[in-house]
């Protein structure tokens, strides 16, 4: 199987156990949350090698996040600990339809304070693939430094790159600078995976079409727009499809949905699959996700998702 590294910040998850505003909420379930976090995660129960490189708080969170990556079969060689500042959080809301209230508390967090060097100690001997998001350049100028240097290395080493915008406005001081830089990322990608309102905001074009052909154009080969339940649209090389969304029966939290997506998507191309089969994957692995609470919980292994997949098409 492959070996993959991603870059991002874990963050410890607090969902609400009763529905309603989270000021009114008693009880809350820990989990771990983050978009990388997610994708390491799921490319883990697929059988990939995934290194992964943050900074935690030294802190009871922080700890317990360590724990839960190697538990999880994720490589943490490059995690390291600040003494001096804290593990970023969540608190989630329940909710039986549509998409929960999330509260963060992550600026200034152990993350937020990467620098280049915290990617320079990388043994890049044998590594296949760097999956980004647009989430760790917004934490700092530090961060957005050591993201473009990520890039620039893996460049170097004719590394794939796979790139999910994963937009969070309020982490930016600007809707400008947000568009610019997380284009600007995107466009050095191999593969981009944005959502339909995402590549809308970024790119100011309203269809899925003129969404891939904005990042053709930069020179991005492969570019895949998640489609919620409505599934995705394809672009590689001068052909283009759609792919159907799979059924679920019941939704229980969108939050990770677009996390699972890429990695079925990113697992199947690493695997030699054709890009129609990847997309499906994703579009499988996203539906799974969706049905359990946590963002990763309900990430299949491989048993689990050729069964999912196999019952839904008989």
């Amino acid at each position: 199987m492959s070996k993959i590294v991603t870059v991002g910040e874990p963050m410890s998850l607090f969902v609400a156990e009763q529905e309603g505003p989270l000021e009114d909420v008693r009880r809350f379930s820990r989990f771990v949350a983050g978009a990388e976090v997610n994708f390491s995660i799921g490319m883990a129960r697929l059988g990939h090698q995934v290194t992964y490189i943050t900074q935690l708080g030294e802190d009871p969170f922080g700890r317990n996040i360590g724990k839960f990556l190697r538990q999880n079969g994720i490589d943490t060689t490059f995690v390291t600990y600040h003494g001096s500042r804290l593990t970023g959080m969540q608190w989630k809301q329940k909710v039986s339809s549509g998409d929960p209230e999330v509260f963060s508390a992550r600026k200034n967090s152990a993350a937020s304070h990467m620098t280049v060097e915290s990617i320079m100690r990388l043994d890049w001997d044998g590594v296949d693939h760097v999956h980004l998001t647009g989430i760790p350049p917004a934490l700092s100028l530090g961060c957005r430094e050591m993201v473009y240097r990520f890039i620039q290395e893996a460049k170097s080493r004719n590394v794939p790159i796979s790139f999910d915008p994963n937009l969070r406005p309020g982490l930016w001081p600007d809707q400008e600078e947000m568009v610019q830089v997380i284009n600007h990322l995107a466009c050095q990608a191999d593969l981009v995976l944005p959502g339909l309102e995402e590549g809308r905001w970024l790119t100011g074009q309203p269809d899925v079409q003129g969404i891939a052909n904005y990042y053709h154009a930069a020179g991005v080969k492969t570019v895949v727009i998640k489609l919620g339940a409505e599934g995705a649209f394809a672009s590689s090389e001068g052909r283009c499809f759609y792919t159907e969304g799979f059924r679920v029966r019941q939704v229980v939290d969108t939050v990770g949905a677009g996390d699972g997506f890429a990695v079925g998507v990113v697992s199947g191309l690493l695997e030699g699959r054709p890009l129609e089969e990847a997309v499906r994957r994703g579009a499988a692995i996203g539906a799974l996700a969706v049905m359990s609470p946590g963002d990763n919980d309900g990430l299949p292994d491989r048993t689990g998702l050729e069964a999912f997949m196999e019952a839904a098409s008989s």
